[in-house]
């Protein structure tokens, strides 16, 4: 069933002034689900860490039946933001077993000494989390410092971004992603407007702690009182001449940052 009249007018003049919003600040949005390309763009910032498995054309099958993507350009045309989502079918399944089931899409490379040996554990949300479900991740922006764009509030509309079209799209049951605990400890989520934080953890072959990563997730309720409300003013300073000269902050973030996989 599609969205109703009422609801795509409202989703649509919430994307209309979002989008005014971060073109007055000098972020030009692009959204797009050729994931050839989104591979294309992240290959532009050679300072971070390469693409992870769920969002890579060449390692996992998604398009646009199931995924899009949102990047961000400053005035030179530089990227300077990016994030994805990926719609999942859980039916039956708990994203407890999934995350097991998929480990190798979602562990960072290199954080622990055997992927197959590694499990993701902690969250209670893991065992309630199924259904048509959502996963957001790859995000990150650029810039630091006063002025930037984090600090005018760019992250929690870009997110928004996301978050309008996917429900629109898709209406899923939940969405989660995974952030690293130092993000998590500084509120990320509720930048990226989600509700539930959880402490998660990968834990590798002798039970060690290889990775910190907390579950952040939201049911269909929390989305609907989410978009329910007019999305929040970017704080203007000067077009962001911060983020044209600012160089690249290297911040792996799922949820949204951690990229994590199906």
């Amino acid at each position: 069933m599609g969205m109703l009249p009422g609801k795509l007018f409202e989703m649509t003049r919430h994307l209309s002034c979002i989008l005014h919003d971060l073109e007055e600040a000098g972020i030009r949005v692009e959204i797009g689900d050729d994931f050839a390309k989104y591979r294309a763009y992240r290959g532009q910032n050679p300072d971070r860490g390469a693409i992870y498995p769920m969002f890579d054309v060449t390692r996992s099958y998604v398009d646009q039946s199931n995924g899009f993507w949102v990047c961000g350009f400053n005035p030179d045309g530089e990227v300077i933001h990016t994030q994805a989502v990926r719609l999942l079918d859980l039916s039956g399944v708990s994203l407890a077993k999934h995350l097991n089931d998929h480990r190798h899409k979602y562990i960072t490379p290199d954080t622990t000494p055997d992927p197959d040996l590694t499990h993701y554990s902690g969250p209670e949300a893991l065992h309630v989390i199924s259904g048509r479900v959502c996963y957001q991740g790859d995000f990150w922006l650029r810039a630091r410092g006063l002025g930037g764009p984090r600090s005018q509030g760019a992250t929690a509309l870009l997110s928004r971004v996301l978050l309008e079209i996917m429900v629109g799209a898709w209406n899923p049951a939940f969405v989660f992603a995974l952030v690293p605990k130092q993000l998590a400890a500084k509120g990320a989520h509720l930048r990226y407007g989600y509700c539930h934080c959880e402490p998660g953890r990968w834990l590798g072959p002798d039970q060690q702690v290889t990775e910190e990563d907390y579950l952040i997730w939201m049911k269909e309720n929390d989305m609907a009182n989410l978009l329910s409300l007019a999305p929040h003013r970017l704080e203007c300073a000067p077009k962001v001449s911060a983020v044209r000269s600012t160089p690249p902050a290297v911040e792996r973030q799922v949820a949204l940052d951690n990229s994590s996989s199906v």
